[in-house]
Parts: C-alpha cells; structure tokens; sequence
C-alpha cells in the first residue's frame, strides 16, 4: 500500500485525468507539468540508495518530455526533443535495472520471443506512414523494447513482488507510448490522451513505487 507521501501525486493525476476526459486542454495543458515533480517528490523524503541517481535522471528526462510535447503543435520540432527526453529517461530505466540485477543470472528468458514479435509488428503496423521518421521510431522502439526485457529478466532473477510492479510499470509504459505512435502516425484514437496520459502516469507511479519497494526488500 502507498505511504502518505505518494498521495500528492495521485490525487493530482486523478484530478488531471479527469480534467482529460472532459478535453479541458488549457487546464491539462497548465497541470501536466506539475505530475513528475510531484512524484518526484517521494525521493526527497527517501535515503540515499544505490539506483536514486539514476531514477532522478529517469524522472527528469520523463519531465522534459512531457513539457516539451506540450509544444508539438508550435512547430514539429519539439516532438524529436521530446522523443530524445524520453528516450533518455529509458536508457536511465535501462541502467537501473541492470544495477539492480544480481550479478548471476542468465541473459536470456523466454519472454524475448514475446518482445521481439511486438517490436516487429508495431512497426510492421506504422512502417509506411513514418515517413522521416523511421529511423527515431525505430531507435525508440528498440530501446523501450530493451526496457521492458530487462525488467523482466530482473523479475525472473529475484522472483520479488516489488520486481513485479516494476515490470507492470514497463508494460504501461510500452502501452502508453504504443498508443500515441498509433494515434499520431497510423490512426486517431478516441479519447487518445486520457489513454496515453493515464498509462503513461501509471506506469511511472508503478516504477518509482516498485523501485523504493524493492529497495526495502533488499535492505
């Protein structure tokens, strides 16, 4: 159960969903820089553990990326600095997991096959409407792809629940940034932002909530 300190963050993002569902878009557009550091908020009041560094950085490259996607109907270019925020937030993730691996496990499990095949079809799905943006696509894709196979690796090692909300984290993550590709390059979604925006804050609430979790499991 979350402490006291996560409920900030939650009752903003709830007020903000709402405020999603009813397109208020001056109002989302005004609240949505204030989620992250809100989350954020939980690691002033945590000691200092191995991985806080890099869940900072993961969380800042996430805030980057949600105040510069707010620009992308000003001009075209803050989605690319958006896409590279986040992007950036991944590799963080990335190396976060890898720090909390234990030193023997096996690289490889059977949920690649799973992964690769959603990689290959996501793309596949989005290919011909891309246009210049093939290459950043498909760059990001790999990289949350390797996100999520190296949080499940993590769970498969340690068979923690706190490794377990990690890798629900993940998959949130991959939906919400899966919808908005679809929505923006292949088709319009109704209600895309509260899609994305409610499995995108999920997702980081999973992985910050998961990653303190399994500090306390560790220690």
């Amino acid at each position: 159960m979350p402490n006291k300190s996560y409920f900030p963050f939650l009752s903003f993002a709830f007020l903000y969903l709402i405020f999603t569902l009813f397109q208020w878009e001056i109002l989302t557009s005004w609240l949505k820089p204030f989620l992250i550091p809100l989350l954020a908020f939980v690691l002033i009041k945590t000691a200092t553990f191995e991985v806080k560094k890099a869940l900072w950085f993961a969380l800042l490259f996430s805030w980057f990326g949600d105040v510069l996607l707010l620009f992308v109907t000003k001009n075209s270019l803050f989605f690319i600095l958006g896409l590279v925020s986040f992007l950036l937030a991944h590799l963080a993730y990335i190396y976060l997991f890898l720090k909390l691996q234990p030193q023997k496990s096996n690289p490889f499990n059977r949920y690649l096959v799973l992964i690769v095949l959603y990689l290959f079809s996501f793309l596949y799905l989005l290919w011909d409407s891309l246009h210049e943006m093939k290459i950043p696509v498909i760059v990001y894709a790999l990289v949350i792809s390797i996100m999520l196979y190296v949080v499940i690796q993590l769970h498969l090692s340690t068979k923690q629940k706190a490794t377990r909300i990690l890798v629900w984290g993940a998959i949130f993550f991959v939906l919400s940034d899966s919808i908005l590709a679809i929505n923006k390059f292949y088709t319009p979604i109704n209600w895309s932002s509260f899609w994305i925006m409610s499995t995108y804050l999920t997702a980081q609430f999973l992985l910050v909530y998961g990653i303190l979790a399994q500090k306390k499991d560790a220690s």
